[in-house]
């Protein structure tokens, strides 16, 4: 029988990133996608990258001054790589 292993999750489903984000409810996060303080799900999925919702709320933060890590250079990014993939 194999091992259960243990990695974090990257891809959380809105409950999950909800949980994650420390929300009440689903709905207060889809609050927080709609307002962009987080991203929204992985384009073409309805999952949530942790990684890139950490990204979001460290430059929010004030963590990250570099404009790279934006969530709006982000999701550029993901735009343009989501329409080969539709």
């Amino acid at each position: 029988m194999p091992l259960p292993l243990n990695i974090p999750k990257r891809g959380l489903t809105a409950e999950q990133a909800a949980e994650y984000c420390g929300c009440e409810t689903v709905d207060a996060f889809q609050t927080w996608v709609k307002r962009r303080i987080v991203p929204g799900p992985i384009p073409g999925t309805h999952r949530w990258d942790r990684k890139a919702i950490d990204a979001a709320l460290d430059h929010l933060s004030g963590l990250t001054k570099d404009a790279s890590s934006s969530f709006d250079d982000w999701a550029r990014r993901n735009a343009r790589g989501a329409q080969g993939h539709q």
